[in-house]
């Protein structure tokens, strides 16, 4: 496995993983009625290499999976991160 694919993927799981826990500390946070994550905060994680954790966090807390855009956004933001895996993969 090249470098530049270790790396990816080491980013991938670290931002997918805490971008998955930002999701369910937004959940219990609206639950409890305190104070919540921004949106755009928990978009940019997804966008910025979390879209694997953005979307499990989605199905698995039952969170923003109906307030628009995050429906459309998110599977976006985990098929393009899958694109840019396999375009490195193959370009190796």
């Amino acid at each position: 496995m090249s470098e530049t694919i270790r790396l990816l993927l080491i980013w991938l799981g670290c931002l997918s993983a805490l971008t998955f826990l930002l999701f369910g500390w937004d959940k219990l946070m609206a639950k409890l009625g305190r104070s919540r994550i921004p949106e755009a905060a928990l978009l940019g994680a997804a966008l910025f290499g979390g879209g694997t954790g953005a979307l499990l966090g989605m199905l698995l807390f039952r969170h923003k999976i109906r307030k628009a855009p995050f429906p459309v956004l998110v599977p976006l933001f985990f098929l393009l991160q899958i694109i840019l895996l396999g375009w490195v993969w193959l370009g190796r």
